[in-house]
């Protein structure tokens, strides 16, 4: 039988899923890095949906289609890039430590360094995808470079020279649209698609290899030179971190034993004005000392989780001091414990001896 059951907890299956869901939260706090890399992965997966599903129409003009085809090739990865950002947890972290007040703790542009290429990394997954699988597809390099086509060599190139070039602009345009392309008689569509979407695909993979040499480069052989900096930037990172989560969930427990002791201070108070109202109802026929031992353990224990801070005043400067002076990243020493558990550095207190006689007599 269970001697405590919460009281904001729902009862039955959808309590179940709540302490689930909590489970599954706290799972994703404490891992952060492979939740931050699932995260990326799903938004790169997205990504490439997104394209597969996407209607790509060129609109077959000499003066839109460059245009159309570098927005739909630059625009959407402009989304998932700032998303990324926002998604990441360390985003409020990084700002909070590159805004606020020097104070007793110097900053460390290195950390700040370290930190910020960290999210980049993950955030550039998601464009990246998206630019290598429009390249590879080649519809959008096709639309682009249309007019670019080699009729000379690929072609008619006896007859491209008696054409206008305005006039040789707007057939060629119309190379990526079979339905109104009408140049078959100058340059065959069959010959000049393969051969734009070959070079596409070629700049497609070629991107690829450098994206993945850069990256590459970037978390291995980059540590490899600056390894005493990497570490150092590594390590202050993620103790900024934890620092700003232990905080939080202080914070947190904080403010919950703070409120459950205004709520318990609340109702106590109600009760007494009810009982001098009322002093001969039926709560003053219930005896006072009944529950007061269990209510004063549990206050107790409440105000220890207070640690001191009692009043809302108190724990504005509290909250301002650790914004604006945060304690300096210096440890008091600690003096070793030698013997029976006494420092050696300081002198034992004196023991008083008392012997006691017994006599016979």
């Amino acid at each position: 039988m269970a001697l405590y059951e919460d009281p904001m907890r729902p009862a039955g299956p959808v309590g179940g899923a709540v302490d689930k869901f909590r489970m599954i939260f706290r799972f994703l706090q404490s891992n952060q890095e492979p939740f931050m890399n699932g995260t990326c992965s799903i938004m790169a997966l997205a990504s490439a949906q997104m394209y597969s599903a996407f209607h790509f129409n060129c609109p077959c003009l000499p003066g839109y289609n460059v245009a159309y085809s570098a927005g739909v090739l630059l625009a959407p990865p402009l989304v998932p890039f700032p998303l990324g950002l926002v998604m990441n947890n360390n985003v409020s972290m990084l700002a909070e430590e590159w805004k606020r007040p020097p104070g007793r703790r110097a900053k460390d542009p290195a950390v700040l360094h370290y930190t910020s290429c960290c999210m980049a990394q993950r955030a550039l997954i998601a464009p990246v995808v998206w630019v290598a699988v429009t390249l590879l597809d080649g519809k959008c390099f096709l639309c682009a470079f249309c007019t670019a086509v080699p009729v000379t060599m690929l072609g008619n190139g006896s007859l491209a020279p008696g054409l206008p070039p305005p006039e040789l602009a707007r057939l060629l345009a119309r190379v990526p649209c079979p339905e109104v392309y009408d140049g078959d008689w100058l340059l065959a569509r069959k010959v000049a698609v393969p051969y734009l979407r070959c070079i596409s695909q070629a700049l497609g993979w070629s991107f690829v290899l450098l994206t993945t040499l850069l990256a590459f480069v970037v978390r291995s052989v980059r540590p490899c030179f600056t390894q005493a900096t990497f570490l150092k930037s590594k390590y202050w990172s993620h103790y900024i971190d934890i620092e700003h989560k232990l905080f939080d969930e202080t914070c947190t427990e904080h403010a919950k034993a703070f409120a459950k002791v205004c709520i318990q201070q609340f109702f106590k108070a109600m009760i007494h004005d009810l009982e001098l109202g009322h002093g001969h109802g039926a709560l003053a026929a219930v005896p006072a000392g009944s529950a007061a031992p269990t209510a004063t353990d549990g206050a107790n224990e409440k105000r220890e989780k207070l640690r001191g801070i009692t009043d809302q005043g108190t724990m504005n400067r509290l909250l301002t001091r650790w914004y604006e002076c945060k304690p300096p990243l210096r440890l008091s020493p600690e003096e070793p414990l030698v013997g029976n558990g006494w420092a050696g550095s300081r002198s034992r207190p004196s023991r008083k001896e008392v012997a006691t006689y017994f006599s016979k007599v």
